[in-house]
């Protein structure tokens, strides 16, 4: 794809995508918005964009996959009410179509770009009423949003239940305040902007969480130092207070934020960065336990694979020189849906076919069957990376990022603490 930023060609029919909230992100003050279910899109820092077109080969299975850049814009309808829309660079139609678009769900939800600028449901048979009703809703959402936000601001963890009726995972959409937060901040600040510009470079991402029906997510604020090298004095004191009364300058890391499924009741539980910064080594460490455990038995079976993953980055990075990943974070994720029930005692060739409705859950003592699980761990967040490649930065900083290298060994003996507890 082509990075050139150019005018849209608005003399001609160009299809877009409107974007949403991506319900799953935890942590960070950056918009990440939906551009479809296996990608995701945020604004377009340039060094971040950087970092993605010089990664290492080595680190890139620790990342996203970086998929390109797409101009966005937004529009503002009579009743005030803002959108988003992603549309491909220069005219480059390719920069869209080369993406799995064919999730982009409803359809009714892609949009054209005339030159009045007018914005056009393509499913014409949407009645006006049905418009103006999902408008009145829409609004009033964004006034519950605001009042959950302070909500959130002021409570240290939340719990949203989760409706059971259909697929879990669809009963998401709504449920996180703090990525709906963030896309009204986004909107609000490119409103603002409006009289001097309305198009902005927005980069794509992978959407590691595609992949789980019930996303439970951990993101871990890494190193001892967050400000960049070009922060201000006022930015770098705030970062380094932040850190000083944080377990970022004991361990090297903190918590951003998480979500989780609890199993047992059906909820979502939500911890957000203002808690995360208050909390002890003692409960960091019991953060995590939280976030491994379902609410009704702990995920034991996840340990492994996390532990060989970070100690996998942690080698990778120990050979990256002079790279600084100041303010960046470090992703946890597999899936919280609910492990099928055995009974310890069972015949193991009956545990084979033993559905979840089989299980005789008033029979004796029972355990989850511990069977291969996905975990992911991925760097994101690379706002304020330098390396000696960057030819215009004033400061070039020799061998290992020694902060990040020693948040992952931290967390990596937590971690190992939990599952020798645990197995106790």
């Amino acid at each position: 794809m082509s990075p050139a930023f150019g005018a849209m060609e608005v003399e001609h029919y160009s299809k877009g995508v409107l974007l949403e909230p991506f319900v799953h992100q935890v942590g960070g003050h950056s918009c990440v918005l939906r551009f479809n279910d296996k990608t995701i899109c945020k604004p377009l820092i340039q060094r971040e964009h950087q970092f993605y077109e010089t990664l290492p080969t080595e680190m890139r299975k620790f990342t996203p996959q970086y998929e390109g850049v797409v101009s966005v814009s937004f529009e503002e309808d009579e009743d005030g009410n803002l959108c988003l829309i992603a549309y491909p660079l220069n005219g480059d139609h390719d920069n869209l179509e080369n993406l799995d678009n064919s999730d982009c769900e409803p359809k009714s939800k892609l949009l054209r770009w005339t030159n009045k600028k007018t914005m056009l449901l393509e499913n014409e048979k949407i009645s006006k009423d049905w418009v103006r009703q999902h408008r009145k809703e829409e609004k009033m959402k964004s006034h519950k949003l605001e009042e959950e936000f302070e909500w959130l601001k002021k409570s240290e963890v939340l719990y949203y239940t989760v409706e059971k009726k259909g697929n879990v995972s669809s009963q998401f959409k709504h449920h996180n305040p703090w990525s709906m937060k963030c896309h009204q901040q986004q909107l609000q600040r490119m409103k603002e902007n409006a009289k001097h510009r309305n198009q902005y470079k927005f980069i794509l991402l992978e959407n590691l969480t595609s992949r789980y029906e019930v996303p439970c997510v951990l993101d871990l604020k890494m190193g001892t130092r967050q400000h960049g090298d070009d922060a201000s004095e006022e930015k770098k004191a705030n970062q380094i207070r932040k850190c000083q009364q944080s377990t970022s300058a004991v361990i090297g890391v903190r918590v951003c934020g998480m979500q989780v499924y609890q199993a047992g009741t059906g909820q979502l539980m939500f911890m957000n960065k203002y808690h995360g910064r208050k909390l002890s080594v003692q409960g960091f460490k019991e953060a995590l336990y939280q976030f491994f455990h379902n609410g009704k038995y702990l995920r034991r079976e996840l340990f492994e694979s996390v532990i060989k993953k970070l100690t996998e980055l942690k080698s990778v990075l120990e050979k990256q020189e002079s790279y600084r990943f100041y303010s960046s974070s470090l992703l946890i994720i597999y899936d919280g849906k609910e492990r099928q029930e055995v009974a310890v005692d069972s015949d193991p060739e009956d545990l084979e076919d033993l559905s979840e409705e089989s299980s005789d859950e008033s029979a004796g003592a029972y355990a989850y069957k511990p069977t291969a699980s996905t975990v992911d761990v991925r760097m994101i967040d690379f706002a304020h990376t330098t390396c000696k490649y960057y030819g215009e930065d004033s400061v070039v900083h020799e061998g290992q990022d020694t902060g990040y290298v020693f948040g992952l060994q931290n967390l990596i003996d937590i971690i190992k603490e939990i599952r020798d507890e645990s197995s106790e």
